[in-house]
């Protein structure tokens, strides 16, 4: 597990941006995974600026989405497909083709999940995969108690959850309650893992984190068993952590 420490959100981003554009100038045909939220939105606003200044190309891209809620379609305004559209894939060069997301209205949300696993099995795999991490230490929208040997499936979100993705809704009811996510198994086959990580409020998970104790209880404590680890995390996040 490699840390790298940024002075702030930006230069997180900037780190992180910087990390995956030197990925797919490296392997054009590169196959990413990855995620939505506040966290990652400084990253794809630097790909962005990359891409129109540096012309760096994203035809031979795959992607793979962690999540999307269970109940909305790809149009929804607050659906992960519009998120990422809005924030990414509209932006690049990227085929529509070669993105994938869980649709979180297929008439039967188990067949889907199991879909979902068998095309990102068929792509080879994910060479990296983007994280972010929750304060109760959840990856993807796997929450605390989830199994590590989960592959992708319908979760109930966690009350905390709901509360801190509130923020991009005009109430917390509009909140989904359950969304399909990449399982625990599934994102740890990924051959590299970049977590970015900011600010106080993940402090504590950040502690929880290198303590190096894997436990289901913290999700994201599982990320210590894998064998190629980048975390990205700013000052704030850090305070006082110490690595083992």
């Amino acid at each position: 597990m490699k840390l790298i420490e940024a002075r702030d959100y930006k230069h997180m981003s900037e780190l992180a941006a910087n990390y995956l554009v030197d990925k797919v100038q490296t392997n054009p045909s590169i196959v990413l995974g990855l995620a939505t939220g506040g966290t990652p939105l400084g990253t794809y606003q630097r790909l962005i600026m990359d891409h129109e200044k540096n012309d760096t190309s994203y035809k031979q891209v795959t992607t793979y989405n962690l999540d999307e809620y269970v109940g909305f379609s790809s149009d929804h305004p607050n659906s992960y497909h519009a998120f990422m559209h809005k924030n990414l894939f509209e932006k690049v060069d990227i085929p529509p083709s070669n993105v994938h997301l869980p649709n979180g209205i297929a008439p039967d949300l188990v067949e889907e999940c199991k879909e979902y696993e068998a095309k990102i099995e068929a792509s080879g795999g994910i060479d990296v995969q983007l994280l972010g991490m929750g304060s109760n230490g959840h990856i993807g929208f796997n929450e605390p108690g989830t199994s590590f040997q989960a592959t992708t499936q319908i979760v109930e979100l966690a009350q905390s959850t709901r509360e801190a993705n509130a923020r991009f809704f005009s109430d917390i009811r509009e909140v989904p309650h359950e969304a399909i996510t990449m399982g625990i198994a599934t994102i740890m086959k990924s051959k590299e893992i970049l977590l970015l990580v900011s600010g106080e409020s993940k402090n504590e998970a950040m502690r929880k984190l290198v303590k190096g104790e894997v436990d289901e209880s913290f999700p994201a404590s599982v990320l210590n068993k894998h064998s190629h680890v980048t975390i990205i995390a700013d000052k704030h996040a850090l305070s006082g952590v110490t690595m083992r």
